[in-house]
């Protein structure tokens, strides 16, 4: 019996250990009085960033902190909160989700009564995928999260761009055509000149096309050039401008041409691979995990509408 207690005292701290290890630090980024950007780390979930590498936005309304995106679990979710803390006693009241992706939604469940806003297309694609996520997290760090469960927004946005006065605070929610993802949603502060874009601009590392409408997404990221947006506020990385968009832009175009270009010449997609320049890729956090992932889903894109 002491040797089974003995055991199970072993085991359970090791659990205990895992599930108890330090996160990565927030950045906090002051941007001006009321908006503050919550920087995480870059890359793709590990055992060493504990699943949190996302960035979330604070924005404080008169009575409350309006917070986009909240991370890949509740215990990240409590982490982020904790970095609002340092910034003002105001509660979250107000959630907003820039898309599906578990990264971005699964840490909605760590702020108790707060109203969550997206996309309607992102509401419905959550419920669809969200345990999917959450069973990936649990794949990459091995270990369980019993206490993540997806909370679903309870007002939606449809195409196009909705003024909305949110505590206090003007915003426009922009809901453009798939690209990211199928249910994409930006915020303009354009009393800042802010825009903060989720996944369809990241900086310093490899977008995800998993879930991405390609050719659609270069579109998009012609538009927020265009947009007049002083701060871009990515879904990763640092905060950045609508001149990195263009270059992003210009980037994924020349990546779709290339994929479109070797379909076109009969090749597979792994041949395909072999003619494109991906030097300025090759130079980007998780290339080696994204970028064989991101040209099958481009070439099979291409292949549907030669189909």
């Amino acid at each position: 019996m002491k040797s089974w207690s003995a055991l199970f005292v072993l085991v359970w701290c090791a659990v205990s250990n895992v599930a108890n290890a330090a996160l990565p630090p927030v950045k906090v980024e002051k941007i001006n009085d009321h908006v503050y950007a919550l920087l995480g780390p870059l890359g793709i979930p590990t055992k060493e960033n504990g699943g949190y590498m996302n960035n979330s936005i604070a924005i404080l309304g008169d009575t409350g902190v309006i917070l986009v995106d909240t991370g890949f679990s509740k215990e990240i979710g409590e982490h982020i909160g904790k970095a609002v803390a340092t910034i003002t006693p105001k509660p979250v009241k107000y959630i907003i989700n820039t898309h599906h992706h578990g990264d971005h939604t699964l840490g909605n469940i760590a702020f108790p009564g707060a109203k969550i806003l997206s996309a309607e297309k992102c509401k419905e694609l959550v419920e669809k995928h969200a345990y999917d996520w959450i069973r990936t997290l649990e794949q990459r760090l091995e270990r369980t999260f019993p206490d993540t469960k997806p909370v679903l927004a309870s007002e939606t946005f449809s195409d196009g761009k909705t003024e909305k006065t949110i505590d206090g605070v003007k915003m426009i929610f922009w809901v453009p055509a798939g690209s990211h993802t199928g249910g994409d949603m930006m915020v303009m502060l354009p009393q800042d000149g802010i825009l903060i874009t989720g996944d369809i601009v990241v900086d310093q590392m490899v977008p995800s096309f998993i879930d991405a409408h390609v050719k659609s997404w270069v579109g998009v990221l012609g538009e927020v050039e265009q947009s007049g947006a002083k701060i871009i506020i990515p879904g990763h990385g640092a905060l950045t401008d609508t001149k990195y968009v263009g270059q992003m832009r210009q980037r994924m175009q020349a990546l779709y041409d290339g994929v479109n270009n070797g379909f076109k010449k009969g090749l597979t997609d792994s041949e395909t691979r072999k003619t494109l320049d991906l030097h300025e890729w090759e130079k980007m956090v998780s290339y080696e995990d994204l970028m064989g992932g991101n040209i099958n889903r481009t070439y099979l894109e291409v292949e549907q509408e030669n189909f």
